[in-house]
């Protein structure tokens, strides 16, 4: 039984992440050596909740496959959590992150450079490392949302995820500058401390516009409002399809 292409895709992705990840690991840089390391920038732990979700994608075609056909219920109930937690995470943390990464550093980057990837950094992180870590993430996460459907949680809950992730970035970028004395990103050093706050502000609301965005887009795709079956049973039923005699 061959895999289908979304399945082949989702473990290339998955690879491709897992080598950008080990290629930056791998770089000395000053900065990975002072306090919070690599986990301070918002790139960084975009790449981790990047590989984790492929990560649990990959997961949920392989628990498909040995479930197909087993008759176990309790399995069946087990993959549908499972592909809940990756539904939950696509919307949640994936998607609206991930283009959040992707636009804002694009935009000041073609601002002045200087503010958010000093030229500095090309004795460092090669361009097609750069790329990995700022542009592919935005084709990479909408071919995961055109090849399935996921299922979005309340909007209420939604919001309020996105909401506790990105304050509780923005206290670590605060502790971080409180310890170290220096921001994270060197633009805040050039900003007074309300246009900080406005910015910090502008960057909540703005994912939480991203998710709203992701949900819109996910309806778009799928046509949510004519479609009344169950799309976990079935994705759970029908992802890997046999032709018939």
């Amino acid at each position: 039984m061959a895999l289908v292409p979304c399945q082949v895709l989702r473990v290339a992705i998955l690879l491709s992440y897992c080598s950008i990840l080990c290629n930056y690991k791998a770089i000395e840089m000053p900065s990975h050596q002072t306090y919070g390391g690599s986990w301070k920038f918002l790139t960084f732990i975009d790449l981790v909740i990047q590989a984790v979700f492929f990560g649990i994608c990959v997961l949920t075609d392989l628990s498909s496959l040995l479930t197909r056909g087993s008759g176990s219920q309790e399995q069946e109930r087990q993959l549908k959590k499972l592909i809940s937690l990756r539904d939950w995470m696509l919307a949640v943390l994936a998607f609206p992150v991930g283009i959040f990464v992707v636009a804002v550093f694009w935009i000041i980057y073609a601002y002045d450079r200087e503010m958010i990837y000093p030229k500095l950094l090309d004795n460092f992180i090669p361009g097609w490392l750069n790329h990995g870590m700022h542009t592919t993430v935005l084709p990479f996460i909408l071919i995961e949302m055109r090849t399935s459907h996921h299922a979005y949680p309340s909007r209420s809950s939604g919001l309020a995820a996105i909401c506790t992730f990105s304050v509780g970035y923005i206290l670590w970028v605060c502790w971080v500058h409180q310890v170290t004395g220096m921001w994270v990103y060197p633009f805040l050093e050039h900003i007074g401390p309300g246009a900080r706050i406005l910015f910090f502000g502008s960057t909540t609301i703005l994912m939480n516009f991203l998710y709203l965005l992701g949900e819109v887009l996910n309806s778009y795709i799928w046509d949510t409002q004519r479609k009344p079956p169950s799309w976990q049973d079935v994705e759970i039923n029908f992802i890997y399809m046999e032709p018939s005699s």
